[in-house]
């Protein structure tokens, strides 16, 4: 099946992408400048590692974001993904024995279920995704509750934290893991069949279904990678913190879709390249570093973030306008 006119553009380099990345400049450049005028140094390699650090749970769990976002649905229950799949890791650690590993593959197999769940729910029962994933993202964080009485749990063994606070060759793991995880993702939306066929059902899904794509198989498979996506994210989110906390991901959906949408990727569906998604989490954990730096408090973080997202939406919905 041939690829939309739309669908090969938004793969490469544009006018657009030199935008995205003269704002991170821009970005950077101000905080220097802020921050140097407050007495404080922000561009350090020390600043640089922590933004790419603390970003890279946003930035893994986008990913699962971006790709049903691009069939033109929206996932509001990553974020409590990640709270359910870090206190039952946490249980079955803690207070199971049972090894990292196999805990590590219990939670992504919830983030399978859950992502199963909303992709049927949505394709073939055609509940709005809006509200289906406004339900499990209540069920999901219920769950994270009930399963521990609301508890946190905290006295992990060394080896989970050093997930994600060693470093390889120097180099942090978390960016490491991050760049693995965005180049698989990349290759196999740039060159394999699923890829073209996810952008053909957010481009027209009727056009997709009458050239012969398995659109309720693609869509379904769009939420459990996003459910897989937002379980890994829960895992690093608790090797970093070696606390499991049911709340742990609240409001984390709001930043996976607002780095989607900053990167460039349409709401509407079809446009976008996922590996812009990156830039666009990085956008957010530039500022929120930099805010930090500064002392602001931080309930302006999220009005800040908020702004963003709207800026980011009317941006989207102009280029739309002006390609009508």
């Amino acid at each position: 099946m041939s690829v939309g006119k739309d669908t090969v553009k938004s793969r490469k380099f544009n006018v657009n992408d030199l935008t995205l990345y003269i704002g991170v400049i821009v970005i950077i450049a101000i905080f220097t400048i802020v921050c140097r005028m407050a007495g404080r140094n922000f561009l350090t390699i020390t600043n640089i590692q922590n933004i790419i650090t603390q970003s890279a749970v946003i930035a893994v769990i986008a990913i699962g974001a971006s790709l049903v976002i691009l069939t033109g649905g929206i996932d509001l229950s990553v974020g409590s993904i990640v709270g359910f799949v870090g206190i039952l890791s946490g249980l079955l650690i803690n207070k199971g024995g049972v090894s990292i590993f196999a805990a590590c593959i219990c939670a992504v197999a919830a983030g399978v279920a859950f992502g199963l769940l909303n992709g049927v729910l949505i394709s073939i029962g055609k509940v709005p995704a809006f509200i289906t994933t406004l339900g499990t993202m209540q069920i999901a964080r219920g769950l994270a509750l009930l399963i521990n009485s609301g508890k946190p749990i905290s006295s992990f063994p060394a080896q989970l934290s050093s997930i994600m606070n060693s470093k390889l060759f120097g180099i942090p793991l978390p960016i490491i893991y991050v760049l693995i995880l965005y180049a698989l993702i990349i290759t196999v939306m740039g060159y394999t069949e699923f890829g073209r066929h996810l952008y053909s059902v957010g481009g027209n899904v009727n056009a997709a279904k009458l050239s012969g794509v398995r659109t309720r198989r693609i869509e379904i498979m769009a939420y459990v990678l996003s459910g897989i996506f937002a379980a890994i994210g829960g895992i690093l989110l608790l090797s970093r913190l070696s606390y499991a906390d049911p709340n742990a991901g609240s409001g984390y959906e709001m930043n996976a879709i607002a780095s989607t949408v900053i990167g460039g990727i349409s709401l509407s569906g079809g446009k976008g390249k996922i590996g812009n998604t990156l830039v666009g989490s990085l956008i957010l954990g530039t500022l929120t570093c930099g805010l930090q730096i500064l002392n602001v408090a931080t309930y302006y973080h999220t009005i800040i973030t908020g702004i963003v997202i709207i800026a980011a939406v009317y941006v989207d919905k102009s280029k739309d306008r002006k390609a009508e």
